[in-house]
Formats: C-alpha cells, structure tokens, sequence
C-alpha cells in the first residue's frame, strides 16, 4: 500500500468564491478559526507535507503554509477552477503523489489520506471521494505523471474535472460511514448553519496556527 507519509496534500484555496460572495474562502471563519487552518489541523499529520494553491492573499496564506499560484498562459486565466489547481500542485509537489482537498472542506476525516491510498495500485489511476449520496471530485489523490495529461485537457481550454476523469482509471473510494466529514461550505448559508453547531472533539483544530508551519513545498 501507498504509504501517506509520503505524499503531498494540497489544499485547493485558488477560487473566485462567487457563491460565497467572492469572499476567499480559506480565510473565512468557522469556530473562531480561518478554514485554512481547520484543513491544515486535519491534513498534516496525515501526510508529509502540506502545500496551499492560493490567487490571492497570498502573505496571509504564507503564514500557514508554503504558497503556489495557478498558471496564467494563453489558454488559462486566473481563477480556472480545481483542476488549475490540480495542475499547479502536481507542478509543484516533491512526491510522486499529490492528494487535493478543497478549501471549504473543513471537517476532512483523520484517515481521509490513508484510504485513497490504500485505493491505489498504479499511477494511472485517479481514486476520489464517494461518501454514497454524491462523488466529491475535488478530494482526489493524483500521481504527478498525470501532469502531461491534464496540462494538454488545460491548453484545448477544458476546465470539467469528470471530462478529464473519464480519460482515466477512477477509483470511487467509499466514505458512506463519513458523510457529514465532506460537508461543503460554499455559501454563506452552509457557513452559518454549522457554525450554529458546537464542534465536537473530533473536529478540533487547535494544532494548526499561522507561522507554525514547516513544511516544504
């Protein structure tokens, strides 16, 4: 099995925010605490390190964590959507393997890494998110030879994640039993209504403080 501990996770906080109000969504609170911090809480012990894909507020995202942009060329312009994302981080990662969470995603499971790994058997494959009632695209684990692939899908100017799926092995790793750990917040109104709720214990994020960090992009 591949072993977390030697892969990258990148957390996807690249995004325009248009249904949040394009309010960068790393930097909103929930409890007290940026959403950054809660994935940074949850991702870092999982793996080797943790790296941001940010466009924007860069300097206040470097304090949690080395900072990528996305690639602007001819056919890809600022805020391009996860998979300029994907290819920044698969660009930009020291392992062979790269896992991507989105931003507004803060309640990840503490075996999130683990599971997509034990998933994977070679690199052709692309194993995301199925928690039984919907896929969530965006948590995917990615080997770094896929980068030739998509940065040809990313040239033509396709943007769909599952487009570009479809023209590989993809491993729908089931989280039926962790359903409320994929909870997405992108709209103010998701934000309000779990920040009415009291965070358990198993959503604690008191490790992850600005300037703490140490990891290596």
């Amino acid at each position: 099995m591949l072993d977390p501990k030697q892969i990258t996770a990148v957390i996807l906080a690249g995004g325009e925010g248009r249904r949040m109000k394009k309010a960068d969504k790393g930097l909103i609170t929930l409890w007290g605490k940026p959403l950054i911090a809660h994935l940074l809480a949850r991702l870092t012990p999982q793996v080797a390190n943790v790296i941001i894909n940010a466009n924007r507020n860069q300097a206040l995202y470097q304090q949690y964590a080395p900072v990528i942009t996305d690639r602007v060329t001819d056919s890809l312009t600022g805020f391009a959507g996860p998979l300029a994302g994907f290819e920044a981080g698969l660009r930009h990662a020291l392992s062979e393997w790269v896992l991507f969470v989105p931003c507004d995603s803060p309640l990840v499971p503490a075996d999130l890494a683990e599971r997509l790994c034990g998933a994977v058997t070679h690199a052709g494959q692309i194993a995301i998110v199925d928690d039984g009632i919907h896929l969530h695209a965006a948590t995917a684990l990615l080997h770094r030879s896929l980068l030739p692939s998509l940065q040809h899908y990313l040239a033509v100017g396709d943007r769909k994640l599952q487009l570009w799926f479809a023209q590989h092995e993809l491993l729908k790793v089931d989280f039926s039993d962790q359903v409320a750990a994929f909870t997405n917040l992108n709209t103010p109104e998701a934000l309000a209504q779990l920040e009415q709720e009291q965070p358990k214990d198993h959503f604690a994020t008191e490790s992850a403080k600005p300037t703490e960090n140490s990891n290596k992009a």
